[in-house]
């Protein structure tokens, strides 16, 4: 949440017209159609695996939901929570010419198990009449019924190549940040800025009976974790981060009581009091 609430902040902050587009969360909660699913098997890269709504990742079909929730109509712009506006104005996005596609997003690079058919939808940028074919729950059915997988699925594999168009990398930079960056996406886990210092608490491999002992450990605390999140690579990134965090506290965006909160739940570094001290916020407590 602490992500979401900044990326949208910086939405609006950064544009020109914020007055001419909503920004609206998604959250899995709000979704009873994939909530109710803890626990139960789905169809993920030819294999069937069971779905847990506290994975990190939990949130990236609400991605194909959009449409739906448009009643198909209308422009929309989808990012995932840690994508944040980097001098880049949404409203141009959203104004601009589709030439006709009804997806645009960032082709998904090889190193980060891309190629020929597989697109970055952790931004896109929808013309929602002419997605009726996204039909959500349907689509839902079919993965935990082992019809239709995850990975394809969420990679736009199944789309009409002629229906998507290529959005600039400036427009989805992943852990880039340069002055051309328009939307920067920090999307390696390991190093996002609010998580340094504490216990890693991702892993894609919890299946079988050792991973769910593994699992039923950790969530009583009693399995040791093996790393911790690494500070941010990029000192410009982690930078501009914590400008952006300082500010969202200075105009109301989160308080520090959700900040509190959010530190002692593990969500965010402990020091991150300090860390914004150090950014100019003059209501950290001395």
């Amino acid at each position: 949440m602490l992500g979401a609430l900044l990326a949208a902040h910086s939405f609006r902050s950064r544009s020109a017209s914020p007055e001419r587009f909503e920004v609206k969360l998604l959250r899995l909660e709000e979704t009873p159609h994939l909530h109710r699913r803890e626990g139960q098997r789905y169809l993920r890269m030819g294999k069937m695996a069971v779905w847990h709504n506290d994975d990190l990742q939990s949130f990236s079909p609400l991605r194909r939901l959009v449409p739906q929730l448009m009643g198909y109509q209308g422009r929309a712009l989808v990012t995932d929570p840690d994508v944040f506006s980097a001098g880049g104005d949404v409203y141009e996005l959203l104004t601009c010419d589709m030439q006709g596609k009804a997806v645009m997003c960032r082709n998904l690079p090889a190193s980060q198990g891309g190629g020929p058919g597989k697109w970055a939808t952790s931004v896109m940028l929808l013309d929602c009449a002419k997605l009726t074919d996204w039909r959500w729950d349907e689509e839902i059915d079919a993965m935990f019924g082992g019809r239709l997988d995850y990975k394809p699925w969420i990679q736009l594999a199944h789309q009409d190549p002629s229906t998507i168009g290529e959005l600039p990398e400036e427009w989805n930079s992943f852990d880039k940040l340069t002055p051309h960056t328009r939307l920067l996406h920090m999307t390696e886990r390991l190093t996002q800025p609010w998580k340094t210092g504490l216990p890693v608490d991702f892993n894609t491999n919890f299946q079988g009976l050792a991973g769910r002992l593994r699992r039923w450990l950790r969530d009583r605390g009693l399995l040791r974790p093996r790393r911790r999140y690494l500070p941010h690579p990029d000192p410009h990134q982690e930078a501009f981060f914590f400008d952006l965090l300082r500010e969202g506290l200075e105009k109301g965006v989160l308080t520090e009581d959700f900040l509190r909160q959010a530190v002692a739940s593990q969500d965010v570094r402990p020091d991150v009091f300090e860390r914004l001290g150090r950014a100019g916020y003059r209501g950290c407590p001395r």
